[in-house]
């Protein structure tokens, strides 16, 4: 066995902490088995959707794609493996935890009650929950949804704050989850649910991608507002390093900027609609704090 192969098995093996608890190597692992694990997301238009059978793109993917490049050079292994995987809001958290996955860069917010069990990476966007509904539903705002039928998606931080406002304003919803967001949109588009609740951004995007955009519009304000990060292994510090040493690097060079103006200002597949949803003021502000806290 060669000295460097020996080594990176014998970084690769499980650590243990003081307490007991295992502690993430990540780098050791990828170095070992010479393969990098990408979760992306089929329906989290602009930041990770389906261009196609298999084939994930979208503003994530591209930060994801950025990770495996600096991971490449830091373990000099120009012919990494990337595995690509599909995971859900359900079970994209257990799949970091368990080990399956190395990196999930897709729409998932960080918060402290995530943090808990993933670690996340610089935040790289800023949304709040909104509601997707038919214009012709005359729907335009929470007050509106009183005793009707209302989507969200399983699984998300969304999902939490629509039953706990409800609960709150005593509005009697019944709400329906999706198992993705491509599903809770269908309740809306077949008329099985008056209105989608999730983040405005992907409500955007799959508005840009239905069969009749113009059918549809984003209304109330928004609930809260919340981080997106890439998900990462807890109590992994070389390897959250190298992610956010990668996209701090990015937004200090401008290309984080022309990564945005390519995916929210101008026309994005598979349809050529533009967004057009200019920079927020927190993620104008997160390109020179370059912070990575949660939500509450």
């Amino acid at each position: 066995m060669k000295l460097s192969v020996l080594m990176a098995s014998m970084a690769a093996a499980v650590l243990f902490t003081a307490t007991g608890a295992q502690a993430a190597d990540t780098l050791a692992k990828i170095a070992e088995s010479g393969k990098i694990t990408l979760a992306y997301r089929e329906s989290s238009v602009p930041f990770s959707y389906l261009d196609g059978p298999n084939k994930p793109i979208g503003f994530s993917v591209e930060l994801s794609n950025a990770v495996v490049e600096a991971v490449k050079k830091k373990l000099n292994k120009p012919n990494l493996q990337v595995s690509l995987m599909a995971v859900t809001s359900q079970n994209r958290i257990p799949l970091i935890t368990n080990g399956t996955v190395d990196l999930e860069c897709g729409s998932t917010t960080n918060n402290t009650a995530r943090g808990k069990d993933v670690a996340f990476a610089v935040n790289h966007f800023y949304t709040g929950t909104r509601l997707l509904t038919k214009k012709s539903s005359k729907i335009k705002d929470y007050a509106d949804l009183a005793k009707k039928t209302v989507a969200s998606t399983t699984g998300t931080t969304n999902a939490l704050v629509m039953r706990k406002y409800n609960t709150e304003k005593n509005l009697g919803m019944d709400i329906v989850l999706g198992k993705d967001h491509a599903d809770a949109f269908l309740l809306v588009e077949s008329d099985r649910a008056v209105a989608f609740a999730m983040d405005d951004i992907l409500l955007f995007g799959l508005i840009a991608n239905s069969k009749n955009p113009a059918d549809y519009e984003v209304v109330g304000e928004s609930l809260q507002v919340e981080p997106y990060a890439c998900m990462l292994p807890k109590d992994d510090p070389a390897f959250k390093k190298l992610v956010d040493d990668t996209f701090i690097g990015m937004m200090k060079s401008g290309e984080f900027e022309k990564l945005y103006t390519k995916w929210f200002m101008q026309p994005i597949p598979p349809k050529n609609v533009p967004l057009n949803l200019p920079m927020s003021d927190q993620l104008k502000e997160n390109l020179k704090a370059f912070s990575d806290k949660p939500a509450t």
